[in-house]
């Protein structure tokens, strides 16, 4: 089945995040936004029927998890990313961001340090400070447009730290670690005895000609000291479910997180979660995914020649994983302030703020691609106007 992805859906008055939230951030009637990270694309048919179907039942009780929900998961884990994985291991977490808070409030106390590379997603910031963590922070370094891991920094920065919050792969730049860096930065992490979170949530979104790089699987020590944090709320669009999993293969790690979420009778999840992943997680959601990934690329292809043709200060750091593109402004020679007028001001069209990513992320701005080709026709006819 071939799906319309060039369909315009109007979100207005959803009370949609990217839509309405920002008329009321921004106060303007005229604006394109590309910044929250949900896409513009209808939800994917089999899943909207498996949810009609469960609307047919009319008492929205009390549900458990659904009998193969978590086979489900172990299935498509192994199918997508070559991953064994035992249905046991697996847990609902209401959200991959609820679930690293989680996390942190279990295995750690008050004042210990924790890691984060930055630039990096912005909660990651947050859930650490919001939970009274000493926030350790080590910045990537951009090299020749792509950013990198500075294994000495990193070797330095991380003694003395009791987890590290991985993006794998790195959001906003993008980037799949290969399994060299991912094998390196297990291995400073067994020299410290470092507990890993792991967000994957953007794991099953490798554009074409890459494949993505499962932390836990790169060594015996990854596998046994590293919670991932997996959804299939991005890749198929639905993260308004507030749906998403972990991962983790040692007892005695699973059994301490799994008691603290049932301290918090968080372990339950509404009773469309487990129907939309399972439903997402065949092969009708592996040929609806690659499909929309393959139109992603295209909307990555144009942004890129566009830009480098007629805006040439601007430098498109071309995503490996997801449809989110760093825009590198600096030549532009702005402030940030005057960065994010000339974005929002001059071209109507809000994206997410590079500075908000924490250090390194200050002359960038953040570009949602998962929209309609005509979306991105705009947005660039805007953005060359507001540059003129």
């Amino acid at each position: 089945m071939l799906y319309d992805f060039d369909e315009i859906i109007d979100r207005k008055g959803t009370d949609s995040v990217k839509v309405d939230g920002a008329k009321f951030l921004w106060h303007r009637d005229d604006l394109l936004p590309l910044w929250v990270a949900d896409m513009d694309f209808r939800t994917a048919p089999f899943i909207m029927d498996a949810i009609r179907s469960r609307c047919e039942h009319e008492v929205l009780g009390y549900s458990l998890h659904p009998r193969g929900w978590s086979d489900s998961v172990a299935a498509w884990l192994l199918r997508r990313h070559a991953w064994k994985v035992d249905s046991s291991w697996v847990g609902f977490v209401p959200g991959v961001v609820p679930g690293m808070a989680m996390g942190l409030r279990c295995f750690t106390s008050p004042g210990d340090k924790v890691m984060v590379q930055s630039p990096v997603y912005p909660p990651f910031f947050d859930l650490v400070k919001q939970s009274g963590r000493e926030l350790v922070i080590n910045p990537l370094v951009l090299n020749n447009g792509v950013f990198n891991m500075d294994f000495d920094a990193l070797r330095r920065d991380l003694k003395g730290c009791k987890v590290l919050m991985l993006c794998n792969p790195q959001n906003p730049g993008g980037r799949i670690w290969s399994r060299e860096e991912l094998r390196q930065l297990s291995d400073i992490c067994e020299e410290y005895g470092v507990l890993v979170f792991s967000d994957e949530i953007h794991a099953d979104m490798f554009l074409p000609g890459y494949r993505h790089n499962v932390f836990a699987m790169v060594s015996d020590y990854a596998a046994s000291h590293t919670i991932t944090f997996l959804s299939a709320s991005k890749a198929f669009n639905m993260p308004g479910l507030g749906s998403a999993y972990f991962v983790a293969s040692d007892e005695k790690l699973r059994t301490q997180f799994t008691a603290f979420i049932e301290s918090l009778h968080l372990q339950y999840g509404n009773v469309f979660a487990f129907i939309a992943l399972m439903a997402a997680y065949t092969d009708a959601g592996e040929d609806w995914l690659n499909q929309m990934l393959n139109y992603v690329q295209r909307n990555v292809d144009y942004l890129d020649n566009r830009i480098q043709k007629s805006m040439s200060a601007i430098k498109v750091m071309r995503p490996q994983s997801s449809f989110l593109v760093f825009l590198d402004c600096r030549e532009l020679g702005l402030s940030q302030e005057n960065l994010v007028k000339l974005f929002v001001d001059k071209a109507h069209l809000p994206l997410n703020d590079g500075a908000t990513f924490g250090p390194g992320g200050e002359g960038f701005m953040r570009m949602n691609v998962a929209s309609p080709s005509c979306f991105m026709v705009e947005a660039l006819d805007r953005l060359q106007e507001a540059l003129k």
